[in-house]
């Protein structure tokens, strides 16, 4: 190959030119549609994802608050029951205080003889 060729390419036909340049055209518009496209599509999943967002948000929010109402009636069912229970026992010291006394002695000794059981047993291990 002479210099002169790599200087002066050959140039290219004119039809050969125009039909490159008509599909270069051509994929640039297909691209753009694509795009418009794709753009559209999203669009339309923004739109129907919201409702559903929206609605699931609401869901959760109804079941954390169901939640939080059965926490807070369990919790005063069990401060009822406590009081009912300490209001028992008061009334029961009220009217057996020797039975209550000897009870409550019983309830001690036993629960240091456990104490004391289970202090010779960490010893022993």
């Amino acid at each position: 190959m002479n210099t002169e060729t790599l200087l002066n390419p050959p140039r290219v036909s004119d039809p050969v030119a125009n039909t490159l340049e008509h599909g270069i055209h051509s994929a640039g518009s297909a691209a753009g549609r694509a795009l418009d496209t794709l753009a559209d599509t999203a669009q339309d999943l923004r739109n129907h994802a919201a409702p559903l967002l929206t609605r699931a948000t609401e869901q959760a929010n109804a079941l954390a608050q169901r939640g939080v109402e059965g926490v807070r009636a369990t919790s005063q069912r069990l401060r009822d029951g406590a009081q009912r229970a300490s209001d028992s026992t008061l009334n029961y010291i009220r009217a057996e205080p020797v039975k209550a006394t000897l009870i409550a002695a019983a309830t001690g000794a036993a629960l240091m003889a456990l104490v004391a059981l289970l202090s010779r047993s960490r010893e022993r291990a």
